[in-house]
């Protein structure tokens, strides 16, 4: 079954400013990465994943990708201070998904609550063509593989 980016409000974050947008219209007419992570400044998000994709970002660019987006369910402040932390964070849009409706609609939430981290997305990549996920890429509990940008780079 063929997974549609839905129609909801986000806050979205593109070089320090923060826009309230449709998410389906945002994306609409667009070839996009988004991954997602469990958590902003969290270990393995801020000293690997997203590091990845800021490094790696004219490498995806160079194979046909409009932008790459980050999905968190972190708060708009949350995320905004996240990606001003990276010298080139301003290269990713940031998808502030505070209350988790996108994650849900996409069947990608994760329960952290043993963790004290409530309710999160599971790590992961997509490739979206249109608001159409071509490609999805789920990391199972705990792992960090399959969601790289380089895991990326080598299924463009």
């Amino acid at each position: 079954m063929t997974k549609i980016i839905p129609s909801i409000e986000v806050p979205v974050i593109q070089k320090g400013i923060t826009s309230k947008v449709n998410l389906y219209n945002e994306l609409k007419n667009k070839n996009v990465v988004i991954f997602g992570v469990p958590g902003a400044f969290t270990p393995t998000c801020s000293e690997k994943h997203m590091p990845s994709y800021i490094k790696l970002h004219q490498q995806i660019i160079n194979n046909g990708i409009d932008d790459v987006y980050c999905l968190s369910v972190n708060d708009s402040f949350v995320m905004n201070a996240w990606l001003l932390s990276y010298t080139d964070g301003d290269k990713l849009i940031g998808i502030a998904d505070g209350n988790g409706e996108v994650t849900k609609d996409l069947n990608l939430l994760s329960d952290k609550t043993k963790s004290h981290m409530g309710i999160r997305a599971t790590r992961f990549v997509m490739i979206v063509n249109n608001n159409e996920v071509q490609k999805i890429f789920i990391e199972d509990p705990g792992e960090y593989r399959v969601s790289s940008a380089e895991n990326l780079l080598n299924n463009l």
